[in-house]
């Protein structure tokens, strides 16, 4: 464990997105940050690491502290880039991954396809063995049948394996000794247990979660070698560290064995950063809208504590491990806008990516983009600063836009404006993003008034003054370096490990100490894995979950026990308010505990910030004006660069704000000012006639 303080003076945190590579250093002696974007490397996303690293720092053997957050779970799965998976179940369970749930995902489509599973049934093997729900065995796994489907698995050549019985959450002694085996013919196959992943009920969720693991271990797992070695050629020889899906950051190794846990690496710290930002300027209710190049994620931050779900999955795989609750769309500065069967606009989800790029990046790129859009309107510019030696090409831009004007005349020849179609193009970018929002707040209980929109990501802040006047919130903020403000929340994020165990228990006819016993449990093997990693007992902490239903029904609410009263009169009130929020009603009637869950928190040193490291000058220069387009109107618009701004005080719309890598767009009736961390406070100007 490398968290220790020593004399190397720098912590780094790298963010690897879609289009671009963002990377954050802090010297923890000063307070100073430092930010670079390099592309992104789809083909080796280590190159862009590196690169990234290196505008940054000449010697890597400074650096004490690398956390990483990346995407490469993620896209094996929906590029189908994985490791070819072997499965080995229990007899006559061959089929669950096919059968899989029978919900229709599109109901009204009696054409939609389910994605077709990630293992084909071919390799699926099955093994002569039975454990009931309790953990009692009802038939043994025998040695001769263990070693029988190890060899035939060694004949395969199999590189990665997913052990899967049924019932192993309550008894994990056949998946063990199956392993075993597999591991003395196959000693470099990666092999995953439903057990070690996701010890809980429901075979289906169970077994999809740990194909995924299996699916993507490989290639977590050669990646993180191939950039340790590199690392350590620039002088970085200590451990790498990852962001993980519940907004914690773990080891290489620890990632390495379960990388289905970050598959939501690179949003996750996002959502950490907005969380200490939070803290620092006093907003507990916060939407975030992370805007990049491919997508958009958005989070819902409730008195700064991040929702937690274990309910999501990945390109349509159920994905039951603990993970913030972010949804994506694909909505970003590179989506590219085209045009339906129906001749109608539409904007994503396909995303010109890195390679080619939208067409001002002059890469190769000829479809317009959001990016493209924002050039036309000239809120974006030529002369905007990007990553290193990223230039804008406004001809390209506005060729590519007026290419799609051409495909969308209407029958009678009426041909659109190249403005106003880049303008349609920017709303319906926002419509996505207002819909995404909407989904985590409105659909789940929360007015999205009662909170602010933090901005972040190389094109949200260009976009979140939009969405904001959308949802009627009235304070957007904008934090420092937007653009790499997910790699920032690499560097102050803790290590956290997350446990669950299946236990049921009715709230009025059970007794809490068996809840509390269960917990006690976990809680001793979380202090042993942070202790592993020379976290002392006063920067340990845990937060106690319940995974809660009412009697009778199927599927459960997870509900945050606090630090209050620990019972069962408790747990009941504590999942009846849940239940009210998500649902709008509740019942007086007795629940039934499913799940116990545990996350273990070790707290580790963070950067402390000297406030002219993050906040403008306020020196005033020569401030640019250009015409931007605004509601298909054109408006002469000041431009200043965010160093030129002074702390608290308010400037009118219409304005841009220029940096490295982002670019804030304060419509007309917004004001902007900076705060004391160096934040952006934009706020609409809300007139009488209005309210």
């Amino acid at each position: 464990m490398d968290f220790k303080p020593n004399n190397q003076p720098l912590w780094v945190g790298v963010d690897v997105g879609g289009t671009f590579t963002d990377a954050v250093i802090c010297d923890k002696r000063t307070g100073e940050l430092r930010w670079a974007k390099a592309p992104s490397v789809p083909a080796d996303p280590a190159q862009g690491v590196l690169t990234a690293l290196r505008l940054l720092v000449s010697d890597a053997g400074q650096v004490e502290r690398f956390v990483h957050g990346i995407t490469i779970g993620t896209n094996s799965v929906i590029e189908r880039k994985g490791a070819e998976v072997w499965v080995v179940t229990t007899e006559g369970f061959r089929d669950t991954l096919e059968i899989a749930r029978t919900e229709r995902r599109e109901l009204y489509n009696i054409k939609a396809l389910k994605p077709a599973s990630l293992v084909p049934r071919g390799r699926i093997l099955e093994a002569h063995e039975r454990i009931r729900f309790d953990g009692t065995v009802e038939t043994s796994l025998g040695e001769d049948s263990c070693d029988a489907i190890a060899a035939n698995l060694a004949e395969q050549s199999a590189v990665s394996v997913a052990v899967c019985f049924l019932h192993s959450y309550a008894n994990d002694s056949h998946e063990e000794a199956m392993a075993s085996a597999i591991r003395k013919v196959l000693p470099d196959a990666f092999v995953s247990l439903s057990s070690e992943v996701l010890p809980e009920l429901r075979e289906y969720e169970r077994f999809s979660t740990t194909v995924l693991n299996a699916y993507i271990g490989p290639l977590m797992s050669g990646y993180l070698d191939s950039l340790q070695r590199e690392l350590a050629q620039e002088g970085y020889r200590r451990t790498i560290f990852l962001m993980t899906s519940n907004g914690g950051v773990a080891s290489a190794h620890q990632a390495s064995r379960f990388p289905v846990n970050t598959v939501l690496s690179g949003p996750a710290g996002g959502v950490a950063a907005s969380i200490n930002l939070g803290q620092g300027i006093g907003v507990r209710q916060l939407i975030t809208c992370d805007m990049g190049g491919t997508s958009t994620d958005v989070c819902l931050i409730d008195d700064l504590r991040a929702p937690l779900t274990s309910d999501q999955a990945v390109a349509g795989f159920p994905n039951r491990t603990p993970q913030m609750e972010i949804v994506t769309i694909g909505a970003g500065g590179g989506s590219i806008a085209w045009r339906d069967s129906g001749n109608i606009l539409a904007v994503g989800p396909r995303s010109a990516g890195a390679d080619p790029g939208p067409a001002a990046y002059g890469l190769g790129g000829t479809e317009p983009t959001v990016t493209d859009a924002n050039l036309v309107l000239n809120r974006l510019h030529a002369d905007t600063p990007l990553a290193s030696n990223l230039h804008l090409d406004s001809s390209a831009a506005a060729k590519a836009i007026e290419a799609l004007a051409g495909h969308l005349e209407s029958e009678d020849g009426l041909r659109l404006d190249t403005m106003v179609l880049a303008e349609g193009i920017v709303r319906i970018a926002v419509a996505r993003m207002v819909s995404a929002i909407k989904e985590i707040s409105i659909s789940k209980g929360f007015d999205p008034r009662d909170f602010a929109l933090l901005a972040y990501g190389g094109a949200g802040p260009m976009h979140g003054a939009f969405v904001a006047e959308e949802l009627d919130i009235h304070h957007v903020v904008v934090p420092p370096s937007p653009g790499n403000f997910s790699a920032f929340g690499c560097l102050v994020s803790d290590l956290q490990r997350s446990y669950v165990k299946t236990h049921l228990a009715h709230t009025r006819t059970d007794d809490w100490p068996q809840i509390e016993r269960v917990f006690e449990e976990l809680e001793a093997s979380g202090r042993a894995a942070l202790e592993a990693e020379d976290i002392g007992w006063e920067n340990m902490s845990f937060h106690r979950e319940l995974g809660m239903r009412y009697v009778g029904q199927s599927w459960e609410l997870l509900v945050d026990l606090g630090d209050g009263d620990q019972s069962m009169s408790a747990a009941e009130s504590a999942f009846q308010r849940a239940h009210e929020r998500r649902y709008g009603h509740a019942a007086e009637a007795p629940a039934q505990i499913v799940s116990v869950r545990l996350t273990a928190t070790g707290r580790v040193p963070k950067p402390s910030f000297a406030l002219d490291a993050v906040a403008g000058s306020g020196q005033q220069k020569s401030v640019k004006k250009r015409r931007v387009g605004f509601g298909n109107a054109a408006v002469e618009t000041p431009v200043l660069d965010r160093i030129q701004l002074s702390l608290n005080e308010p400037m009118t719309g219409p304005l841009l704000i220029e940096e490295m890598g982002a670019l804030t767009v304060v419509p007309p009736r917004w004001t902007v000012s900076l705060g004391q961390l160096g934040e952006l406070n934009l706020r609409r100007v809300v007139e009488r006639q209005d309210e």
